[in-house]
């Protein structure tokens, strides 16, 4: 005899008097379940921490000094110092701009793709090239990787609310610093005991960089940017993908789907009274040409720059991102100087992985911060830039290896530090505007 609890029972009472259209399956749950998911700001974010974890393991990276001046490729200290590495800084300089403009041109996934097959052509070409103009190339390659960077967190800002731009900041940042870490950690394991020569290190980040590109292609597609494609309220028109709608609607819109809109941020009209500029730019941003778009860039710079606070973290970020691109570039050859590599064991990979994991830890540790940076930043900027210069003071006139990795160390976790800070303070004042 079997003994049907009363819930057992109701339930095969009612399920035979459901209709068949009513009853959800399983697997059809779990697919809206995916794609819940998938409307959410967590699936871009985890899928650019991916990419951004896998396109920064470069174990090769701490021991180029020592792999370009060895027998692999037979450089020069000179040539490498005043032949190859300026090349990157000009070149960087060059098409940071164009790219910038690219970049929302394109809606910033083609950029994000598009540094990533650079950059698995930069590691093929160190595997193959050989001589100085080759390594020249390699360098100019380098700089567009690195202006492509531009594309990696503007794009988390347009599938992302502005409610979400803290932890979503944190996270990336944390993602590529850990990834820097990794690959730091590998090539010191990897070099120290001789596991790998330099050559199948750089076949080994060749596969690395293709599961980041992998990833990059799985990125959603953003319907809009900040410039060249917005959705506009209360006109009827639209200035790039999207129908047009009122602004409850787009609100709406955004809710629902998660990864098209950025918040109130692209729903915001462009305040009017704020002079002929705006106004023009204002009218004339609807049709969407290129001149429209000049004239729409040059009001919001007249508009965001008329803040204090807003220009002094502009200002320091040109500052210390410059200064920081120089430092990462030229330290190795300071440590070879003070070190030489033919008879002392580096240990280059160690320090930058000590000074990743701290910038790391550092990063993500902001993101369950409670202080009000855009009240207390400056007081931070201040200090702590103070205390990175001091660093860099130790290590130039230092003699002694360690002290140097020791203040690269502390410049490093540092700056990490901070330029998380300034990417939150000024995309929230961005937003005012």
């Amino acid at each position: 005899m079997v003994i049907i609890s009363r819930q057992e029972q109701y339930f095969n009472e009612n399920i035979s008097h459901t209709p068949d259209k009513a009853i959800i399956q399983p697997e059809e749950m779990e697919m809206e379940c995916l794609k819940h998911w998938m409307r959410d700001w967590k699936y871009p974010t985890c899928l650019l921490c991916i990419y951004g974890f896998f396109s920064t393991v470069r174990p090769l990276e701490p021991f180029l000094i020592p792999f370009l001046t060895g027998p692999d490729k037979n450089l020069t200290t000179e040539q490498v110092t005043n032949q190859i590495f300026p090349v990157w800084t000009y070149s960087y300089l060059a098409v940071l701009v164009p790219v910038f403009l690219l970049t929302e041109w394109l809606r910033y996934k083609p950029v994000v793709v598009f540094q990533c097959l650079v950059l698995f052509s930069t590691m093929a070409m160190l595997l193959w090239c050989n001589g100085v103009p080759e390594m020249q190339a390699i360098q100019f390659t380098s700089g567009l990787v690195t202006s492509c960077d531009v594309a990696y967190f503007t794009y988390l800002y347009s599938v992302v609310e502005l409610k979400h731009y803290l932890k979503a900041t944190s996270f990336c940042r944390t993602a590529q610093l850990l990834g820097n870490t990794a690959g730091s950690v590998l090539g010191q394991i990897l070099v120290s005991f001789e596991l790998m020569s330099y050559n199948y290190i750089l076949v080994f980040t060749l596969v690395l960089t293709a599961i980041a590109l992998i990833t990059s292609i799985l990125l959603p597609m953003p319907k809009t940017s900040m410039f060249f494609h917005q959705r506009r309220s209360g006109s009827g028109e639209t200035d790039g993908e999207g129908d047009a709608g009122t602004e409850e609607e787009l609100q709406n819109d955004g809710q629902k789907d998660g990864i098209e809109l950025n918040g109130s941020k692209q729903l915001q009209p462009i305040p009017e009274g704020s002079g002929n500029c705006g106004k023009k730019s204002a009218k004339n941003s609807r049709s969407g040409g290129c001149g429209d778009v000049l004239l729409r860039l040059w009001w919001d710079f007249l508009q965001c720059f008329s803040s204090n606070k807003l220009l002094v973290w502009s200002a320091w970020w040109a500052l210390a991102t410059g200064g920081y691109y120089q430092i990462i570039n030229y330290v190795q050859l300071l440590w070879e100087y003070v070190e030489p590599s033919s008879n002392f064991t580096v240990y280059n990979g160690g320090v930058e992985a000590l000074s990743n994991l701290l910038g790391a830890a550092a990063a993500y540790g902001i993101s369950f911060s409670s202080v009000d940076w855009s009240r207390w930043g400056e007081v931070a900027l201040g200090t702590l830039s103070a205390l990175e210069g001091g660093a860099l003071f130790a290590m130039v006139f230092s003699a002694n290896i360690w002290v140097c990795y020791c203040g690269y160390i502390i410049f490093k976790s540092l700056y990490m530090l901070l330029i998380t800070i300034a990417m939150q303070v000024l995309f929230k004042i961005r937003d005012f505007f």
